[in-house]
């Protein structure tokens, strides 16, 4: 096992979070890295143990078109500005993996700039791919060359040439001697070479235990940067697909096949393709922007939490704010966010608190990082997994609908479960268990054990904010006061709670409404003890308000 195993991702994008200029005058440096120090705190505080930040070294303008691999961008700091970051975060607990752009350079970058000056003569000439003096562009260099994606901004490396993968790996040895890091993502991987990719795991596992590789890798096989030669991870951009589009289409079939080829990518093996898992980052509009029904953030990011793979936050989005591309523009994705404005977000914000609570969970419930993955129940609208290891079966559930919807759920090896967001407990019952999934929402229901078991019945049920109960109508509410309460024994012989027991008002209305559903179950037909069971076993007020009207 390593760290990255149990990694939950804060994603930040520093120029933007810190309000940098968008062009850099290479002037004195200017410390608005230090300015993240407080949100190590939050970022802890929301249960991630692991920072992805970048690009973080001297460049022109949005990062990417590196000048100097080995010098903090003057508009962020200074060298020393990343030491003390990096090491806050170790004090905290916090990983911290650095954006790697190896793929291309910017033209300020010293190579360029000696071939610009020298040409032909140039001992930096082989540095980059298909330089044609021939040639010219729209700089008018008097030479062209090979580039990404089409902008001559950023120049490709030749990957072939041994004096450049010398250097990239120097940059690296010289990242960890000099920062401390425990990782880099390595941009624009899926076109990066696979000898040369080889070269960097090399070095990966020579400078630091547990030392992690990370690809930005958008379509095709996995498998083929993911192994024991390349890559660690790559991010996951076949499920981050599913994730939305699965909700807006109301199509968790969607999401449930991505899941299903994907572990079997990974020779259906938990371990075998632990992915980087998103809903958004700063190339992609902001997942609250993207949901056509705002209340898919809960279902969404419980399965960002629970599905096999390493989740990961990007800045913000916790808070749920916006972010809409723009004339072609990333700015709305990156912007400055002053943390003061979200001091209280925990507690206020349903969203925030929702994403601190499955923070939690995941760093508690080893299955959500280590488990196998096993679909129990599909349809377009309920979706139900569990992930399974040292005995111990975690089942999620997910609902996109806009009503509650009655799962019958597979359940193994407990006597009954907690729901770690709702804080519902229900027994389990002929091998199975009989959960309310909430409009919208989900749940991770998790075993008891024993009579310890107990005291996880005070869990705070985070959902309520983020799906306000129906409020009853008047025919609903005469079932629950008219009802009159009868003090007899407080349990049946089963265990379950007895209709007939002493109650609390809040307790007699549930059991008000349990009677209420038996009588209409009565008057359409024969009633069997297993279906009294699974009403009585059913104890949240606004579920048996949904039940009642699905009849």
């Amino acid at each position: 096992m390593a760290w990255y195993d149990e990694a939950i991702f804060y994603h930040i994008y520093p120029l933007g979070l810190c309000g940098a200029p968008k062009e850099n005058n290479y002037g004195e440096p200017v410390h608005r890295l230090r300015e993240l120090l407080p949100w190590i705190h939050h970022i802890k505080e929301i249960g991630c143990n692991a920072i992805y930040i970048g690009p973080l070294f001297e460049s022109v303008g949005h990062g990417y078109e590196t000048t100097d691999y080995k010098k903090l961008d003057s508009r962020l700091g200074d060298n020393q500005d990343l030491t003390d970051f990096v090491l806050a975060c170790h004090n905290e607990g916090i990983r911290v993996i650095l954006d790697g752009v190896f793929n291309h350079t910017g033209r300020d970058f010293f190579a360029f700039q000696d071939i610009r000056k020298n040409r032909e003569n140039s001992p930096y000439r082989d540095w980059y791919c298909n330089v044609n003096f021939g040639g010219n562009n729209e700089y008018n260099d008097g030479f062209s060359y090979e580039n990404w994606g089409g902008y001559n901004l950023l120049v490709k490396l030749n990957q072939h040439n041994p004096a450049v993968r010398d250097y990239i790996c120097d940059v690296i040895r010289f990242w960890v001697s000099e920062f401390d890091i425990d990782g880099i993502r390595l941009d624009a991987a899926d076109v990066l070479d696979f000898e040369y990719m080889k070269a960097l795991r090399h070095v990966a596992n020579e400078v630091k235990p547990d030392f992690w590789l990370m690809g930005e890798v958008i379509h095709g096989d996995y498998t083929r940067w993911v192994n024991e030669g390349t890559l660690h991870s790559v991010t996951n951009y076949h499920l981050h697909k599913a994730l939305y589009s699965g909700h807006n289409d109301h199509n968790f079939f969607e999401i449930a096949h991505t899941v299903k080829r994907l572990y079997e990518m990974g020779g259906n093996r938990p371990e075998g393709l632990k992915l980087y898992n998103f809903v958004d980052n700063h190339d992609v509009e902001r997942i609250y922007t993207k949901l056509t029904n705002k209340a898919h953030f809960a279902p969404v990011h419980i399965l960002l939490y629970t599905l096999p793979g390493v989740p990961s936050i990007y800045y913000g989005s916790e808070f749920a704010i916006e972010g809409k591309k723009e004339q072609g523009s990333d700015a709305s994705l990156r912007p400055a966010l002053n943390l003061d404005d979200f001091s209280d977000a925990i507690a206020q914000n349903p969203c925030t608190k929702l994403i601190a609570r499955l923070g939690t969970l995941r760093q508690e419930t080893p299955a959500l990082s280590y488990g196998d993955y096993k679909e129990l129940i599909l349809t377009n609208r309920q979706y139900a997994f569990s992930r399974n290891t040292d005995g111990v079966s975690v089942i999620v559930t997910v609902n996109n609908d806009d009503s509650d919807f009655v799962m019958t759920v597979p359940a193994d090896g407990a006597d009954a479960y907690i729901g770690k967001l709702s804080g519902e407990t229900i027994s389990v019952v002929n091998g199975n268990i009989v959960v309310n999934v909430r409009a919208n929402s989900g749940d991770i229901w998790v075993p008891l054990q024993g009579e310890d078991g107990e005291k996880s019945t005070e869990v705070e049920d985070v959902l309520k904010p983020l799906n306000e109960p129906t409020t009853p109508t008047e025919p609903e509410k005469r079932i629950v006061e008219e009802k009159p309460e009868a003090p007899v024994d407080s349990t049946s012989t089963d265990g379950t709670a007895s209709p007939d027991s002493p109650k609390t008002f809040e307790e007699g209305k549930v059991a008000g409404l349990q009677e209420a559903i038996i009588a209409i179950m009565e008057s359409k037909g024969p009633v069997t003890e297993q279906m009294r069971k699974d009403v009585y076993n059913q104890t949240h007020y606004p579920s048996l308000i949904n039940w009642i009207k699905s009849f």
